[in-house]
């Protein structure tokens, strides 16, 4: 299947196969479930989707059901596995083809997994990916700018999105967990008859005495006729958020308030979300896969607050993308950090100059000037060298956005090993 939807790509025009592929893959998702003998019957799929956040509230999910004696896989962008058998994702992208994810639900279940909770992007859910898996609760965790290169409007994106809830809306629970402070929650609640809402803000579940601290946070949140105390060991205020998401769905399948708070508990990192890199030195090199306008304010906002001193940031961003972004994220990141490092992410066949070139135009709206505090290094080993080099001392941070746990990086010659944290244990040990 995979030839020939690259044959009929290479004949008719890019707009064209944008309207004709998602009934390929919904082809080829049929012939595969039969085929395989529709290996997600049975199972209990708890799905994700959102535009920032999916992997860390999969991961919750997941390692509070284990902690609570569940048999539940996981599938995410970071690594697939049941129970406490995790192992690292190889696909650059989040949600794979439908004939890989039917023989990885097939093993799941051959390894005893009764439940699957499945971070689902727009992607799969646009291009029937994931048909014939039967979601039950369905996790929105927001909807922010991403993706209009392929949805074309924001409205699309959402319903795309949403279509994850009408899915869960036919199966099983029935039940549908939303971001009350998202402006599209009202979209994902009409989609799915029950549902519970969280929030800071607004919500059935509102997070209240929130303390955030360097290494995570803590608060307090009523749900039903429980007042729960929870302490997530991931940083960062979006980070209650998607505690607060597992939170729900922990209630909704009656786990315990002891239960639910020793799950979230236990989680004490996803790699490549937030993950801090300790070789010694005095400063904190942080990498995050942060992408997109929302999360890079969320995130520079929350580090830019914690950092007294100097915050370098490096990036870059992915060509064949969103285009649009590249300057909005060049003036987040000029706007909260002290200098900004702007490198390469996936250029694709795309001209990585020009690409970086884009981003230079919002760092300097935002006030920086190129060669004082703001530098453009296309090799992304040698930006990250110079990101270190430009702090020194203990209250200072250099924070690595957009790769996260990515074991390639796709160049005009094709993909290439790569390993970001490497990278920056390389780096430190060199400069020492």
């Amino acid at each position: 299947m995979s030839k020939l939807r690259s044959a009929v790509k290479a004949l008719i025009p890019r707009s064209l196969f944008r309207k004709v592929e998602p009934y390929g893959h919904l082809v080829e998702a049929v012939l595969m479930n039969i085929r395989y003998g529709f290996p997600a019957r049975g199972l209990h799929v708890i799905g994700v989707t959102g535009t920032n956040g999916k992997t860390t509230t999969s991961f919750m999910i997941h390692q509070m059901l284990v902690e609570a004696g569940y048999d539940v896989a996981l599938m995410s962008t970071v690594a697939n596995g049941v129970g406490r058998n995790i192992t690292p994702q190889v696909a650059h992208m989040t949600t794979i083809s439908s004939p890989q994810l039917l023989k990885s639900i097939r093993a799941f279940k051959k390894q005893g997994a009764k439940w699957l909770v499945l971070e689902t992007t727009s992607h799969a859910l646009a291009q029937h990916r994931v048909w014939g898996v039967p979601y039950e609760i369905a996790v929105m965790t927001n909807v922010t700018h991403e993706h209009l290169d392929y949805h074309g409007t924001f409205e699309h994106y959402v319903q795309a999105k949403a279509e994850l809830f009408r899915v869960a809306a036919r199966h099983g629970h029935r039940f549908g967990v939303i971001n009350a402070d998202d402006p599209s929650a009202k979209v994902f609640q009409a989609a799915i008859g029950r549902s519970v809402t969280y929030g800071l803000t607004h919500g059935d579940a509102r997070a209240t005495a929130v303390e955030l601290r360097p290494n995570g946070s803590h608060y307090r949140v009523v749900i039903g006729e429980d007042e729960l105390s929870i302490t997530c060991n991931i940083p960062g205020e979006f980070n209650v958020y998607n505690s607060l998401a597992a939170v729900c769905v922990g209630r909704e399948l009656g786990l315990s308030p002891q239960q639910i708070t020793d799950g979230i508990a236990a989680l004490k990192g996803v790699e490549g979300r937030m993950d801090t890199i300790d070789e010694g030195q005095k400063f904190s090199v942080v990498i995050d896969f942060a992408h997109t306008p929302d999360s890079f304010e969320r995130l520079l906002g929350d580090l830019r607050k914690a950092t007294s001193g100097k915050l370098v940031v490096m990036f870059g961003s992915a060509g064949r993308r969103d285009e649009s972004k590249r300057a909005i994220q060049g003036e987040i990141a000029g706007r909260y950090a002290d200098e900004v490092v702007i490198t390469e992410e996936d250029d694709r066949d795309i001209d990585g100059q020009a690409i970086m070139a884009e981003i230079e135009k919002g760092a300097k709206k935002a006030g920086k000037t190129t060669g004082q505090d703001l530098f453009l290094v296309h090799d992304r080993s040698e930006a990250i060298r110079l990101a270190i080099s430009r702090v020194k001392h203990a209250n200072d941070a250099v924070l690595l956005l957009g790769k996260g746990h990515e074991k390639t990086i796709e160049r005009s010659d094709g993909e290439h090993p790569w390993d970001e944290a490497a990278e920056v244990r390389k780096a430190l040990r060199d400069i020492g």
